[in-house]
């Protein structure tokens, strides 16, 4: 059975916290990727990046129910979840709208399990992470091409 290894891309695009959203726009569509990964200044993984972070962050606004009493404002709603939601729409940068709570595989895992953790998580692209190092990257593409392979 093929492993991250056989199946990963190595020439990895990457972003880094800084980039713009619409220069991530641009490296996506040029690169014709669906997402990157996000790397800090020492080139450690910072977070993932894809097409639906940016979509996302395109999406109108939505304003916080409130109440008021005696000119008292109350949300309606989680302020804190508010106050992510509004940071990720109004966000120009990558660190915005990037997740930072990023799954991983190693070189060694198999192609099923790959496919498994992308579905069952919902994510299309995975870093491949040797050693606390990123050696690679795994969208869906290189899936389909492990099983017809």
């Amino acid at each position: 059975m093929q492993t991250a290894k056989q199946l990963m891309t190595t020439a990895i695009i990457s972003v880094t916290p800084d980039t713009t959203v619409k220069e991530l726009a641009e490296i996506l569509s040029k690169n014709q990727i669906s997402g990157a990964p996000v790397l800090n200044s020492e080139g450690g993984l910072f977070g993932v990046v894809t097409e639906n972070d940016l979509i996302d962050q395109s999406k109108k606004l939505h304003i916080p129910t409130v109440i008021t009493i005696l000119d008292s404002f109350f949300f309606l709603e989680n302020p804190d979840k508010m106050d992510k939601e509004m940071k990720k729409i109004a966000g120009a940068t990558v660190a915005d709208i990037c997740s930072t709570q990023v799954i991983t595989v190693g070189p060694d895992a198999p192609l099923e399990d790959i496919a498994t953790i992308m579905a069952e998580k919902k994510v299309h692209t995975l870093p491949v992470v040797s050693d606390d190092e990123l050696v690679g990257i795994i969208g869906r593409k290189d899936i389909i091409r492990g099983l017809i392979a």
